[in-house]
């Protein structure tokens, strides 16, 4: 059995699609159908007309991911689509060779059938897998580590974490114009994000969540109240704007500290709680996620309740770090930086 990733877009945007269509989805729309490609040479050919202002090595890198999707895969290979929409990733099993379909959207063309079967917690993977997972790359094949067959063993339920630690390989290089530069081969934003949320899951579980979530808002302008652990009467923070928090707007807000994802109940019993608080609006803070149909339950709801997943955390705690409490940096200590990176497809 051979891995591949195949991820969704930069932003996620196929990934919906993709899962709703039992399909794994690649860009490069301009292209037409390559059905009747039946070489790589033929390929950086089209590349090249196709994409004239584009320099050689681009044409190399993509023909070097489009390839493998289009011939290299099998019937029967797993797929891999770390997902951005929730912290997991989605596997699946190819069932079909390459597809044109013309009667999909605009960047959804090019596709192979698959049998989407699983969706995993990223905090599932070892480090080594994650990193592999976190490859720059829209399709690759992940080997590395003997990393087939250890995601075979996590999608069976049989695998004994091995805690792995690996270092990441880079590769200095030397530009058109001379200058030495190292190439990272992964997404550092996504490593990064990887580790914070890892740290995170070992050190604010339960209560101690919704002590962080409390902090964000408080450094957003709110004056809260949280409640005691234990039981909490359906909610698990009051917020309101103002020295004494009587200003509007104000939050009922639920944290749900488990791994497993929220369903659409625990969203209707929030719409209750807001209702015995009198708050206008309702936050609820999932670090498992949520179940599929959740997001379409509250898709009329813009104006009454949000819903933050591990991404939106710590995405919140970026953006306010500065003035997060000291206690909080103490146990997640951080430190802002810059860095290029290189472009997708």
């Amino acid at each position: 059995m051979t891995l591949w990733m195949v991820r969704s877009g930069r932003y996620g945007e196929r990934e919906d699609f993709a899962l709703e269509n039992k399909v794994a989805v690649i860009g490069w729309n301009e292209l037409p159908d390559l059905s009747k490609i039946e070489t790589r040479e033929q390929l950086r050919v089209l590349l090249e007309k196709t994409f004239p202002d584009d320099k050689p090595k681009t044409h190399i890198n993509w023909e070097s991911q489009i390839w493998p999707f289009l011939r290299g895969m099998e019937i029967g290979d797993l797929i891999a689509m770390p997902l951005k929409s929730r912290t997991a990733i989605a596997f699946g099993k190819i069932t079909s060779p390459y597809r044109f379909r013309k009667d999909f959207p605009e960047n959804a063309h090019h596709t192979r059938n698959v049998d989407w079967i699983k969706e995993i917690p990223r905090d599932k993977f070892d480090q080594d897998l994650l990193y592999s997972l976190g490859a720059f790359m829209t399709v690759c094949r992940i080997h590395r580590n003997n990393a087939e067959v250890r995601v075979q063993e996590i999608l069976e339920g049989t695998a004994t974490p091995n805690q792995r630690k690996t270092g990441v390989k880079t590769e200095i290089k030397k530009s058109a114009d001379g200058e030495l530069y190292i190439e990272i081969p992964f997404d550092i934003e996504e490593m990064a994000t990887d580790q914070l949320r890892n740290l995170i899951s070992r050190k604010f579980r339960g209560h101690d969540l919704t002590r962080l979530v409390g902090a964000i808002l408080e450094a957003q302008g709110y004056t809260i109240s949280v409640a005691k652990p234990g039981a909490d009467g359906g909610v698990d923070i009051i917020a309101g704007k103002g020295p004494l928090g009587f200003d509007h707007p104000r939050l009922a807000v639920q944290v749900k500290s488990s791994d497993s994802p929220c369903d659409v109940k625990i969203v209707r019993e929030l719409q209750g709680v807001m209702k015995n608080f009198q708050a206008e609006h309702g936050l609820l803070v999932s670090w498992g996620g949520y179940s599929g149909t959740v997001p379409k339950e509250t898709s009329t709801k813009f104006f009454e309740i949000r819903l933050w997943n591990a991404d939106d955390l710590i995405q919140m705690i970026q953006t306010y770090y500065d003035k997060i409490p000291d206690e909080i940096k103490a146990d997640l200590p951080l430190k802002r930086i810059w860095i290029l990176v290189p472009e997708e497809e």
